[in-house]
C-alpha cells in the first residue's frame, strides 16, 4: 500500500488510475461508455424490489431514481455482515464512500453519483463476523453456520442482544441503539435483512444504496462470465499470470493477498455453499457426491445463475458488471488483491475501477488528551508498540542514563582494532574473533533489557499510567480501528458521532486522522 500511495512506477502497470480529481473524468466517460442501458434498467428495478419493505429516506429514493439517468454513476464499497458492523472500519469504508460521491459532484456537476455499500451476504467464514467488541467487553454470537452467513436465522443472536443491552446501560444514547437494534436484528429473518436495515438507518440519510447482490436478476447479468469460467477456468489463468508479473516486476519475494483455484466458483444449496471442482468432464462439489455434466451445469447457470456465487477472484468482477461503477473504496488487504486482477478484468473487457484506499483515524476524548500531554507524548509515540514506547518513555524519564549505545560504539571499535590484528597475524582466528564479538553485543542487548525491566519497576506509576492510556488508544496493542465497536463512541456522543466523522475523514487525503472529541 505504501508503494501505492507513493504512486511507484513499478506498480502503475496493474492498475489503470490513480484516485484524484481529474483522473474520475476519463472513468465517467470510460463507464458511461461500457455500461449498457438494459444493465442499469436491471439493477434499478432489483434496488426497488429490495427497498420495498425497509422504510428508507427521500435521499436513497432519490439516488436510486439518479440511478435511472446514464449520468449517474456510483462509487462502491463494500464488506462481510459483520455483527452491529462490526469493527470502526466498516464505517470509514461508507464515510469515505459518502463522502467521495460529494466531492465528484462538486468537480462533475453534470453526472451524478451515488454511494453504495455492497453487501457480501455470500461470504462463508461466519467466524470472522460473530464478535464485536463494545468498550473493554467482547460480544460474541455461537451458532453453527454452513452456506452463505447473509441466510443465517438470527433466533438464536437474540439472548446475545439481550446480554448486549444490559451492557449499554439506560442512557439516552443507549435507548437510541436499543431502537436500532430492534429495528434491526429484532425485525428481521436474516442476517443479510438486519444487516441492511441497520447500515441503511445509520447512512441512508446521507443517501448510502444498500446492495444485497445475491439476486436472481443480479446474477442474470453475470452468466456469460459463470459461464466462461466454469468452461474455460479463465480467472485462474489471467490471475496466475498477474501473480508471476508482479514477482517479476515488482518484487521477488512477493506473496499473494488471494490465490486463484481453477475455478473460482461456489455453488449455493439449502445445505450449504459448495466450491465447484473440474474432474475430468464432471463437475463437482467438493464435500458431496453431487456431480453435472458440461450439458448439466451450462443448464443450471442458464435457468439457475442465482445458485452460482463468486469466491474473492470473481467478486469484484461480479461487481463491476452490474454496477456503474467508478471506484472501489477498500482497506490495504482488499486493495492488495485487486492488483492481482487486472489482467482478469482485460480479458473478460471489464473497465479496472479506480481504486481508493479507505480512511483511517483514531478517536479519543478531551479527557485522553490531557493525558497524552500530560505525559509528553509526540502524536508518532502513539503508533509505536506498546513495549517500545515503554522503553522510550522510561529512558526520558529515568534520573539515569540507559542507553548503552555508546558502549556499543566503544566495544565496535575494538573488535574492529581486533581484526585489523587478524589480518596482519592469522586469518584463520577471524570466525573466533566474529563469535566473540557476537557473544559480547548479545551480553551487552542482555544487560540493556535489565536494566530497563529494573527501572520500569521502579517507575511502576508511571509504567502504569502509560499502559493504561496505551490499551484505550489501541486495545490489545492493535489498531483502535481494528477493534473496538462503533457503540464504545456513540454511548459518549451520540447524534454528534457520525457527523463529526463525515465533517473529519477526507477520501482524498490518505493520512491517517486524529479526532479529539
Amino acid at each position: 500500500m505504501t508503494t501505492y500511495l507513493e504512486q511507484s512506477e513499478e506498480l502503475k502497470p496493474f492498475y489503470e488510475k490513480y484516485p484524484t480529481l481529474n483522473q474520475f473524468k476519463q472513468q465517467i466517460a470510460l463507464k458511461k461508455e461500457s455500461y449498457s442501458a438494459s444493465y442499469r434498467e436491471v439493477l434499478v428495478a432489483a434496488l426497488k424490489g429490495q427497498y420495498k419493505a425497509i422504510p428508507h429516506s427521500k435521499s436513497v429514493d432519490k439516488n436510486v431514481i439518479l440511478l435511472e439517468n446514464e449520468n449517474t454513476f456510483t462509487v462502491t464499497t463494500g464488506h462481510q455482515l459483520s455483527l452491529m458492523t462490526g469493527p470502526l472500519y466498516f464505517l470509514y469504508k461508507i464515510i469515505s464512500t459518502i463522502n467521495l460521491c460529494k466531492s465528484l459532484k462538486k468537480a462533475y456537476p453534470d453526472s451524478n453519483f451515488v454511494p453504495l455499500y455492497w453487501m457480501a451476504s455470500e461470504d462463508h467464514d461466519f467466524e470472522e463476523i460473530s464478535t464485536f467488541r463494545f468498550q473493554d467487553k467482547s460480544i460474541r454470537w455461537s451458532q453453527e453456520s454452513e452456506g452463505a452467513v447473509g441466510e443465517l436465522s438470527l433466533e438464536e443472536l437474540q439472548t446475545v442482544l439481550d446480554v448486549f443491552e444490559q451492557h449499554l446501560g439506560d442512557s439516552e444514547n443507549a435507548k437510541q441503539l436499543k431502537e436500532w437494534i430492534r429495528a434491526s436484528y429484532r425485525s428481521s429473518q436474516t442476517l443479510s435483512e438486519a444487516t441492511f436495515r441497520l447500515v441503511n438507518i445509520l447512512f441512508g440519510e446521507y443517501g448510502l444504496v444498500v446492495l444485497e447482490p445475491n439476486r436472481p436478476e443480479l446474477k442474470t447479468l453475470f452468466k456469460s462470465i459463470i459461464q466462461e469460467e466454469l468452461l474455460q477456468e479463465a480467472s485462474f489463468k489471467t490471475v496466475t499470470s498477474q501473480i508471476e508479473k508482479l514477482k517479476h516486476d515488482l518484487d521477488s519475494s512477493y506473496t499473494p493477498q488471494v490465490n486463484p483455484r481453477e475455478i473460482n466458483l461456489f455453488y449455493l444449496t439449502p445445505k450449504g455453499r459448495f466450491r465447484v471442482e473440474r474432474s475430468g468432464n464432471l463437475y463437482r462439489l467438493n464435500g458431496t457426491e453431487q456431480t453435472f455434466t458440461e450439458e448439466e451445469i451450462m443448464h443450471l447457470v442458464d435457468s439457475h445463475p442465482e445458485r452460482f456465487s463468486p469466491n474473492v477472484i470473481l467478486r469484484p468482477l461480479y461487481q463491476e458488471c452490474i454496477l456503474p461503477n467508478l471506484c472501489y473504496i477498500g482497506g490495504g488487504g482488499e486493495l492488495a488483491y485487486w492488483f492481482q486482477l487486472k489482467s482478469t478484468f482485460t480479458h473478460f473487457k471489464l473497465p479496472f475501477p479506480i481504486l481508493l484506499l479507505r480512511n483511517s483515524a483514531l478517536l479519543y476524548s478531551e479527557k485522553v488528551g490531557r493525558k497524552i500531554a500530560k505525559l509528553n507524548l509526540e502524536t508518532a509515540d502513539l503508533f509505536m508498540s506498546r513495549n517500545s514506547l515503554l522503553n522510550k518513555k522510561v529512558r526520558q524519564i529515568s534520573n539515569i542514563d540507559l542507553d548503552l549505545t555508546p558502549l556499543k560504539e566503544q566495544l565496535k571499535k575494538q573488535f574492529e582494532y581486533l581484526n585489523t590484528l587478524v589480518a596482519k597475524t592469522d586469518a584463520s582466528f577471524k570466525g573466533a574473533v566474529e563469535a566473540q564479538q557476537a557473544k559480547q553485543f548479545k551480553g551487552i542487548d542482555f544487560l540493556e533489557r535489565r536494566l530497563l525491566k529494573a527501572q520500569k519497576r521502579v517507575l511502576k506509576d508511571e509504567v502504569e499510567r502509560l499502559v493504561y492510556l496505551h490499551e484505550q488508544l489501541f486495545p490489545n496493542d492493535s489498531l483502535q480501528e481494528r477493534t473496538l465497536n462503533f457503540t464504545t463512541f456513540y454511548i459518549d456522543l451520540g447524534k454528534d458521532f457520525l457527523p463529526e466523522l463525515i465533517d473529519a475523514l477526507d477520501p482524498l487525503n490518505p493520512d491517517f486522522v486524529l479526532l479529539e472529541y
